[in-house]
């Protein structure tokens, strides 16, 4: 590969990546992946398992995601590199992890996206229900495919508009069902909406506190995607400014959405009435009545879906592009094309979603709940390696003397300890729920096939640590004078391939 472009993107096969998305462009990426099916599809079997209580469940889900995302934006300003939390595992826990933390980011975007086109074909079956779901996959599976092949600023305003769409919807949700629990309006009377339908059915906790732990396996899920963030990082104009932006405002925005948009439907709608065959977005307004607002919700989830699937597709091919340049992957995946989109990794995805369809079409009434735990297994471990790599990274700069990050993780070291501590729990909730337990075994099994894979298929090259650019333009090993954990004198690429490699103790 070649040296770094003057404009600051990763050299690939071919071409060169291009540093075009903007805060604008990056924030509404994030609701875009976090703020979708989880919501909008998920969140009624959440519903069902926890009762009113699943508020309480998103509230800490979301703060503890909070807590991750800080973490990677600390890290994602030292080095803006295009693999992210892939190169950053092998840079500070060695090759192995950042094999491992890649692999499984990638994996979690496919079955993540799986689940997207699954819900995807539910709410089209709202409109059409004698056409197989299949159908509609496949469509979708083309229509994004052939998106992804545009420019990274086209697929940014592409994502802009997508989330706009999904955030004016639930922000009217909002208004509007709030104005109907304050006026009864579309009610029999100014009482029959409120505290007491959201407490009228068992109380805030029916299904007790087992309930709410329980939801967690469903919950996190909903959170699932929102890492792209410091996937941009490689494409953004200005990582040290957009990335911090980014991850302060739209977690918060993505806990109010959820919680608050919840609290309205459940007070408006008795938490068990909402059923897991729809959207729950569709069941509320449905009962008040007014069948035209049920279709134009059907379509902005609709869009929600499209918009989580093209995050998806981001993520995972940007992903695989950083695992080439790090030898964990087939160089192939490293071409470009001249508008610096990895086109390849876009065939793969398509692929995967194809054999998703496929399973969607066997099995159509329990391919999502299986799917969406197995995602939440995979994201849950994406997020323990970031905060390990997070941990990581700190010991190694206080070793070597070097001042506090200037967008530092709030609380360290304790507020990233307790975070930890929950993740892990929401894996051992994955292993006890029967429902749940096979996702663990899906996972575990991806991961023994992961360290097969390492040993026997990756390359002399591929087992070394890279050495990283940091966000003021040098590598890393030159900017802690020599200190780094297992660096040499290499030069990193500026556009965040790891080319320049040391070996690994």
């Amino acid at each position: 590969m070649d040296g770094p472009r003057p404009d600051g993107g990763a050299q690939g096969i071919g071409g060169t990546q291009r540093r075009v998305l903007t805060a604008r462009h990056v924030r509404f990426m994030a609701l875009g992946a976090a703020v979708g099916t989880g919501l909008f599809y998920g969140s009624a079997q959440a519903i069902q398992t926890a009762g009113p209580a699943v508020l309480l469940a998103y509230l800490i889900g979301g703060a503890a995601v909070f807590v991750i995302m800080r973490a990677l934006g600390e890290m994602a300003v030292r080095h803006p590199v295009s693999g992210s939390f892939g190169q950053y595992a092998a840079r500070y826990l060695g090759p192995l992890a950042g094999f491992t933390t890649g692999w499984t980011y990638t994996f979690e975007m496919i079955v993540v996206a799986i689940a997207d086109v699954t819900a995807f074909g539910v709410y089209m079956g709202f409109w059409f229900p004698d056409v197989a779901r299949w159908v509609w996959i496949v469509a979708a599976i083309l229509l994004l495919g052939a998106l992804n092949l545009v420019t990274a600023r086209v697929f940014g305003e592409l994502e802009f508009w997508f989330a706009l769409v999904k955030v004016a919807a639930i922000v009217a949700m909002i208004v509007g069902g709030a104005a109907i629990v304050v006026f009864g309006f579309a009610t029999a009377s100014p009482g029959a909406a409120g505290l007491d339908t959201l407490l009228g059915s068992g109380g805030f906790a029916p299904h007790g506190v087992l309930g709410v732990v329980a939801s967690f396996a469903i919950v996190m899920f909903a959170f699932g995607g929102i890492e792209v963030i410091g996937i941009t990082a490689g494409e953004s104009e200005d990582p040290r400014r957009v990335i911090p932006r980014a991850i302060n405002t739209v977690p918060v925005r993505i806990l109010l959405f959820y919680v608050l948009t919840l609290a309205v439907i459940m007070m408006i709608v008795p938490w068990d009435r909402i059923g897991v065959g729809e959207s729950p977005f569709v069941t509320i307004f449905s009962e008040l009545g007014i069948p035209a607002a049920a279709h134009i919700l059907n379509a902005v989830v609709i869009t929600a879906a499209l918009s989580a699937i093209n995050s998806d597709i981001f993520g995972a091919g940007r992903m695989m592009f950083g695992l080439a340049a790090q030898g964990h992957a087939p160089r192939a995946f490293m071409r470009l094309s001249r508008s610096g989109v990895p086109w390849l990794t876009v065939g793969v995805m398509m692929s995967a979603l194809a054999v998703g369809a496929l399973v969607n079409a066997l099995l159509p009434e329990d391919v999502f709940a299986v799917v969406a735990s197995i995602a939440t297994f995979a994201t849950v471990w994406t997020w323990v390696m970031i905060l390990l790599t997070h941990a990581a990274m700190r010991r190694e700069l206080r070793r070597a003397g070097a001042p506090a990050p200037a967008f530092a993780v709030p609380g360290w070291p304790w507020l990233p300890a307790l975070t930890l501590a929950f993740v892990l729990g929401v894996l051992v909730v994955i292993a006890v729920l029967p429902e749940t337990r096979i996702a663990l075994v899906v996972g575990v099994s991806w991961l023994l096939g992961l360290l097969l894979a390492y040993r026997f298929l990756v390359r002399p090259e591929g087992k070394t640590r890279p050495v990283l650019p940091t966000g003021d333009g040098q590598d890393d090993a030159d900017a802690d004078n020599g200190n780094g954990n297992g660096n040499g004198n290499g030069n990193g690429n500026g556009g965040g391939s790891a080319d320049a490699v040391a070996p690994a103790p």
